[in-house]
């Protein structure tokens, strides 16, 4: 019975990967359910054994989207490094993430999903505040960060940076990549918030995360 209900969620996961792939290459708006069946090759019952509607099936993908996120946070929690690592670590997948976002994707859920698009933005904008208030905290205790920071006025401005820093238009004006931007963000948050010792071990290891950076974006 668990091997079926394993292959089951096996099957469904494939799935959603396929049907986030046909989103992204046909748009969301473009697309029925009816088009979906026929694209992956399976049937009607198929499909709707597992969601409802097409509204259903955004859900599922975020709940998907959500959990893949829950996954990386935890492997990161669990690593034997500092607080200023493991910044660099959650900034990174975060921008990762945001990089590889379709804006046309974007512009649909926002016009056509509205609701759906902001429930799953406040769930992941609280799962980053929670991550970099323990951040904080961490950063704190190993006196790497400053204990007179505002910790929640921190998060909200540096997750409002890491929104606005992916925007076609400031890329453009700058003439910077996303990469670049992404770079100078992160050292001016890091010199912001923490004490000589952590500015210093930023110093040390700026070259590292330039690089970690440049070989994620090839």
């Amino acid at each position: 019975m668990n091997s079926e209900l394993e292959n089951q969620n096996e099957k469904w996961e494939l799935m959603l990967v396929q049907i986030k792939g046909l989103f992204f290459e046909f748009g969301i708006k473009n697309l029925n359910m009816d088009d979906i069946i026929y694209k992956l090759g399976i049937s009607k019952d198929t499909l709707y054994r597992y969601v409802k509607s097409k509204e259903d099936l955004i859900v599922r993908l975020f709940e998907a989207e959500q959990k893949k996120w829950a996954e990386s946070m935890n492997v990161i929690s669990f690593q034997e490094v500092n607080a200023i690592e493991k910044l660099f670590e959650v900034s990174l997948m975060a921008h990762e993430e945001m990089k590889r976002f379709n804006p046309m994707i974007l512009f649909e859920l926002r016009k056509y999903y509205e609701a759906l698009f902001n429930e799953h933005q406040s769930r992941k904008l609280e799962q980053i505040s929670k991550s970099m208030r323990m951040n904080l905290e961490k950063g704190i205790k190993e006196g790497f960060y400053r204990s007179d920071v505002n910790k929640e006025a921190v998060i909200a401005i540096y997750m409002n940076h890491l929104v606005e820093v992916h925007s076609a238009d400031i890329c453009k004006a700058a003439d910077l990549t996303f990469d670049q931007l992404f770079t100078i963000m992160f050292e001016n948050h890091v010199r912001a918030i923490s004490t000589p010792e952590g500015v210093a071990y930023f110093e040390a290891r700026k070259k590292e995360v330039t690089e970690s950076l440049s070989k994620n974006s090839n």
